[in-house]
């Protein structure tokens, strides 16, 4: 029993890793099933949650954190199916949110540009310049989300457990080497490594909860005590608490909700 997390740029074959490795495995995979899930729980139309996780940060994002009350809402709904175990995702943010949960398996792929390139106009039925300009910007995009937003560069390789280069090897090949690493036992589902998962996964259901009213509202769920962070004034200490709670009361498996009010003095 183990998840797999595929990150990977447009026309890098993932999808069809991915498929593959569900097959041999009789493993469920999923994409874009987790927006239309995000979309459905938190009454949110599925393109803004789409703009959220492709498109980098405006400056007026920063500012209105609209951008981080849809990441919240995915990242809500992706780790409650993670939950489901035996999983494979392939797409944007997955190795994000998961990066201290030991039996992920996080694996980047990286395919040839020239090979994107061609597969990108046989799809779109348009000019290699115009392919080639849309996979560079693409890829930058990506880059800049996940640096704004979490100061994870996309290319870094640390925060992966393996890269596979497919200009060094070919879909079975990359397949194979993710099949042997799953057998590892460091790569099995144990009773810890599940309760951080549902730990990560409850703390996410909070953050969600409270997006709307406190998008900087940090939260960690310890045995269904969840302990929520919010920078605030403390005149408003009891406003605020009582907010959270009836916000928060919502969330299924949270039993008691410790609120800490953290005094600021300039606004952010």
């Amino acid at each position: 029993m183990s998840i797999v997390t595929i990150s990977r740029g447009s026309y890098s074959r993932g999808k069809e890793i991915t498929e593959k490795l569900a097959g041999i495995l009789g493993y469920e995979y999923a994409s874009r099933e987790v927006i239309l899930e995000a979309s459905e729980q938190f009454n949110i139309p599925e393109i803004k949650l789409v703009r959220a996780i492709h498109d980098a940060p405006s400056i007026l994002d920063r500012f209105t954190y609209g951008k981080e009350k849809y990441i919240a809402f995915f990242r809500a709904a992706f780790l409650k199916r993670l939950q489901k175990d035996n999983l494979i995702y392939h797409g944007l943010a997955g190795h994000v949110f998961v990066q201290n949960i030991p039996h992920i398996l996080k694996v980047r792929i990286i395919a040839n540009l020239d090979d994107r390139v061609k597969e990108e106009m046989k799809r779109e039925k348009i000019s290699a310049d115009q392919a080639r300009h849309l996979l560079v910007k693409d890829d930058a995009e990506r880059r800049k989300w996940s640096m704004a937003l979490y100061g994870l560069d996309t290319w870094d390789q640390r925060f992966y457990d393996m890269t596979l280069h497919l200009d060094t090897m070919g879909v079975e090949d990359a397949v194979s080497t993710i099949l042997n690493t799953l057998g590892l036992p460091c790569f099995q589902t144990t009773s810890n490594s599940l309760e951080l998962l549902d730990n990560l996964s409850l703390s996410a259901q909070v953050e969600a909860a409270l997006a709307s009213e406190f998008p900087k509202a940090t939260a960690d769920v310890v045995k269904g005590n969840a302990y929520v962070s919010i920078r605030g004034s403390l005149v408003d200490e009891k406003r605020i608490t009582a907010k959270v709670n009836r916000l928060v009361e919502k969330v299924e498996g949270i039993k008691k909700v410790n609120v800490n009010v953290v005094p600021h003095l300039i606004e952010d």
